[in-house]
């Protein structure tokens, strides 16, 4: 569906905002999408929205001027739930400024006003509601495995067979954790941990447990 909502005049600058969850993601695609939108200055964040402190927001919302626009990536990086983003948008309309959304199915210019408020309203709705159902169906997914006696998670380090053949190697005493390790091509502390006897063993594989 392509729908239209009804186009601030924009009279003023663009200035871009750029948010990331955690400190382990790139504010870099953003970052540059924003700068060839032609946003003149960019604020950044890395914070969750579920956090009531966004000084990234705060400090556009201040730098933002009445005729300016606020420009983000998607509409995601704005706010998490339609309620949050309604209100931020409600707010940019009281002072006289646009929203435009660089990507994603919302993309495009809103005003938060008559027909641009409806749609807008419907589509941070349905963005909420695809969130949801995309969640509704992980869950559902890592359910079905577990009762297909799927494990779930990382695979471990060793297999069973590989359990037993470090054991068989370990009672040859001329065999070294370390030697084991790299036929096995496991580390050292990965053949202690799935041979925890080995804190006990007295021979070459203790030494090597206190070297």
């Amino acid at each position: 569906m392509n729908t239209k909502a009804a186009t601030p005049t924009q009279t003023g600058a663009l200035v871009g905002l750029a948010r990331v969850s955690t400190d382990d993601q790139d504010l870099q695609l953003q970052l540059d999408a924003l700068t060839a939108a032609g946003c003149i200055r960019i604020f950044d964040e890395k914070v969750s929205t579920r956090k009531k402190d966004r000084p990234g927001l705060a400090a556009a919302l201040d730098y933002l001027r009445p005729g300016d626009t606020l420009v983000v990536w998607k509409l995601d990086r704005l706010g998490r739930s339609t309620k949050d983003v309604l209100i931020i948008a409600e707010d940019l309309h009281d002072q006289g400024i646009g929203l435009k959304i660089l990507t994603g199915r919302l993309a495009g210019n809103y005003s938060p006003t008559g027909e641009g408020k409806f749609f807008f309203t419907m589509m941070a709705a349905f963005a909420e509601l695809e969130r949801d159902i995309i969640r509704e169906r992980t869950i559902a997914g890592v359910q079905a495995a577990r009762d297909r006696g799927q494990r779930l998670g990382r695979p471990p380090a060793m297999t069973p067979e590989q359990v037993e053949h470090a054991r068989t190697l370990l009672t040859n005493p001329k065999n070294t954790v370390s030697s084991i390790a790299r036929l096995l091509n496991v580390s050292r502390a990965t053949i202690y941990k799935y041979v925890p006897e080995l804190t006990q063993a007295p021979a070459a594989a203790a030494e090597e447990l206190t070297a």
